[in-house]
C-alpha cells in the first residue's frame, strides 16, 4: 500500500474526519518481545517465558502493549508523509486501551484516521484515532488518539 502524501498543513487540515489509510501487516516475534522486556525491563512471564505462557491465559506469550504502540510511529510512516514541515514531534495521547493481546507470531497493522486539527504558534497541532488491528481478529488489540506537533 501506498502513503497517502498530504502537501502541506493547509492540505491535511482538509482531510480532518478522514481515514488516511492503513498500513502493512507486520509479524510479532519473539525476538521482539525479549528485546522491548530487555529494553524496559518488563520480563514478566505472559511476554518472555513461552513455556510457562503457553499454560498461562492466553495460551501462549503474548507482546507488550506498549511494544505494539510503540509500533506506531514506523507503521504510521507506512500509511501518511507530511510535506511543508521542518520538524514534527510527538506531544502525547489523549485516549490508550490495550483491548486485546496480541499473540507472538500474529501480525499486526495501524489503520489511521485524522480527528483534529488547530493552529499553534509556528504550525500546526493534529490528533489522529490510531487502531492496531490483529489479522483474523474482530477486536482490535490497541487504540490510541494521539497527538503531534508539525512546525512549518
Amino acid at each position: 500500500m501506498a502513503a497517502t502524501h498530504v502537501e502541506s498543513l493547509d492540505a491535511l487540515a482538509d482531510l480532518v474526519g478522514t481515514e488516511l489509510g492503513v498500513s502493512e501487516w507486520h509479524t510479532i516475534t519473539q525476538e521482539q518481545v525479549h528485546k522491548f522486556a530487555d529494553a524496559t525491563g518488563d520480563h514478566q512471564w505472559i511476554h518472555v517465558d513461552v513455556e510457562r505462557a503457553k499454560a498461562g491465559p492466553f495460551g501462549g506469550p503474548i507482546a507488550h502493549g506498549y511494544l505494539t504502540l510503540s509500533l506506531g510511529p514506523m507503521l504510521l510512516d507506512e500509511v501518511v508523509h507530511l510535506d511543508g514541515v521542518r520538524m514534527g514531534v510527538n506531544y502525547g495521547l489523549n485516549k490508550l486501551r490495550f483491548t486485546s493481546p496480541v499473540p507472538v507470531g500474529s501480525r499486526v497493522r495501524l489503520r489511521v484516521g485524522l480527528t483534529g486539527l488547530e493552529q499553534i504558534d509556528g504550525g500546526a497541532q493534529y490528533a489522529m484515532a490510531l487502531t492496531f488491528e490483529v489479522e483474523g481478529k474482530e477486536k482490535p488489540a490497541c487504540v490510541a488518539e494521539a497527538i503531534f506537533r508539525a512546525y512549518t
